[in-house]
């Protein structure tokens, strides 16, 4: 038999579905101005915080929640736009890393301060400290949890 949502619950539901989607267009748009998207961002984060600047491609799907194949496409157009490049593991022929390039690395310098700035004005001044500590402690275990259901052969 069916849970319907209360009013409250739909309410809720619907609230956060348009709050995520507008943030997602608002963010996009900044990282626009940069001639990034937001996947091209979320990579260069994560190559810029990894050692050597450089992650192999099965632990970069994993972080960025792509399936494999998406984001081998992700790092064909990267590669074409000189942000990343690819590079073969020793010791392992079927193994790839993906690199920052100095090109990517510029790029995701000049474009962290404006995201910071809008992840400030659209999402954390909106909270006080005690919602702030409410939504981690909701969402840091939601992902957790939605993290265990993800088919380790769809997303790394």
């Amino acid at each position: 038999m069916t849970r319907w949502l209360s009013e409250d619950e739909q309410r809720a539901w619907r609230a956060y579905l348009a709050a995520n989607r507008l943030l997602a267009l608002e963010l996009e748009k900044g990282f626009g101005q940069h001639g990034l998207s937001s996947s091209d961002y979320e990579v260069l984060v994560h190559l810029s915080e990894a050692p050597e600047r450089r992650l192999r491609m099965w632990e970069l799907a994993h972080k960025t929640l792509l399936e494999k194949s998406r984001l081998s496409h992700q790092i064909t157009r990267m590669e074409k736009a000189g942000l990343v490049r690819r590079e073969s593991c020793q010791g392992d022929r079927r193994g790839q890393f993906a690199v920052l390039t100095d090109h990517g690395w510029e790029k995701i310098k000049g474009a962290a301060p404006d995201h910071v700035e809008q992840v400030r004005r659209f999402f954390i001044d909106r909270m006080d400290d005690e919602q702030l500590k409410t939504l981690t402690e909701v969402f840091a275990t939601m992902a957790d949890d939605l993290r265990q259901r993800c088919p380790k052969d769809d997303v790394a």
